[in-house]
């Protein structure tokens, strides 16, 4: 017997292939996703689930300060409502208690130095890394003990900014990695500014895929995922209720939790883009405005599960 993961295959008409880019103008063509459902992913039964779908999020929330435990619980729980099966959070001991409580599904452990952080990923296939990480010492020590593991992982915010900090002329790819920066955050790991970025998004994204590998999600109105072997597509839907505090956090778990249930980085990172702009357009609902990134959380089961009566 063989249980069937969640896909998205009722969503993927949103996004559109861009097959070549000039003068920051996109010719747009038909999406092989658009005619051809994913497969879905098997496990069989008599497996334990966690061993395939083990989601480790790693954050600090310190900033030198306590008590900021925000940016991880929106990650860890859109990984769980994404279908990552089982969900830890590696976060500073005075953090734990904060995260149990909140989210009592997902399993958070203090992790105060990088080699602490191994035998918690032991079981884990997925690493979510940046949300709430800081960019102390510390946090590039946990950055480093996380990308030494060599799993596939998504990095995000501060994760970001610390890999933007290293000396650019020591080569940092990584196939196995989805980078899912802001503008801003682009402009940082491309040693320029905001606004180069934003005069030709679609550049700026295979750019960042072609430095670093993997795959790039350039967020904003119509988000871009570009991949370092040159595929691009962009994402038509989503709506101004985004543009709120924690939303690219909820976008990071996610993307981790389509690469936990066996999506290479690029359907990954289509898929988690074009989930979380529907769970965006399913919680706008009620309006945009006041709309929160944990809104969109909460829309997120019926839209990675299409075609359910609820």
């Amino acid at each position: 017997p063989v249980v069937h993961v969640p896909h998205l295959g009722a969503l993927q008409h949103h996004l559109s292939l861009h097959p070549r880019v000039r003068r920051g103008r996109e010719r747009v063509g038909p999406s092989p996703l658009e005619h051809a459902a994913l497969a879905p992913r098997l496990q069989r039964a008599d497996e334990r689930l966690e061993l395939l779908l083990h989601l480790l999020v790693v954050d600090d929330l310190g900033y030198g300060d306590l008590g900021y435990t925000g940016a991880v619980r929106l990650t860890a729980q859109a990984a769980a409502r994404a279908g990552a099966g089982l969900v830890s959070v590696g976060t500073r001991a005075a953090h734990v208690i904060s995260v149990n409580l909140s989210c009592p599904e997902v399993m958070a452990r203090g992790v105060e130095t990088g080699a602490e952080l191994g035998p918690l990923a032991a079981r884990a296939t997925v690493l979510a890394i940046g949300p709430g990480l800081g960019t102390a010492a510390w946090s590039e020590e946990l950055l480093r003990a996380g990308e030494a593991l060599e799993l596939p992982m998504v990095l995000d915010a501060d994760g970001l900014n610390l890999l933007a900090a290293r000396v650019p002329e020591v080569p940092d790819r990584n196939d196995q990695r989805v980078l899912t920066p802001h503008p801003a955050e682009a402009g940082r790991v491309l040693a320029c500014g905001t606004p180069e970025v934003q005069a030709d998004r679609f550049a700026a994204a295979r750019a960042i895929a072609a430095r670093y590998g993997g795959v790039c999600v350039l967020k904003g109105a119509g988000s871009i995922i570009a991949a370092a072997d040159g595929r691009v597509s962009v994402c038509s839907a989503g709506n101004p209720g985004l543009a709120t505090g924690g939303s690219g956090d909820v976008l990071t778990g996610i993307v981790a939790a389509f690469l936990a249930q066996g999506h290479d980085g690029y359907e990954a990172a289509c898929l988690g883009v074009v989930a979380h702009a529907a769970a965006a357009a399913a919680a706008a609902g009620g309006g945009e405005r006041g709309m929160l990134a944990s809104d969109v959380i909460a829309s997120l089961r019926a839209v990675i599960n299409p075609g359910i009566d609820t």
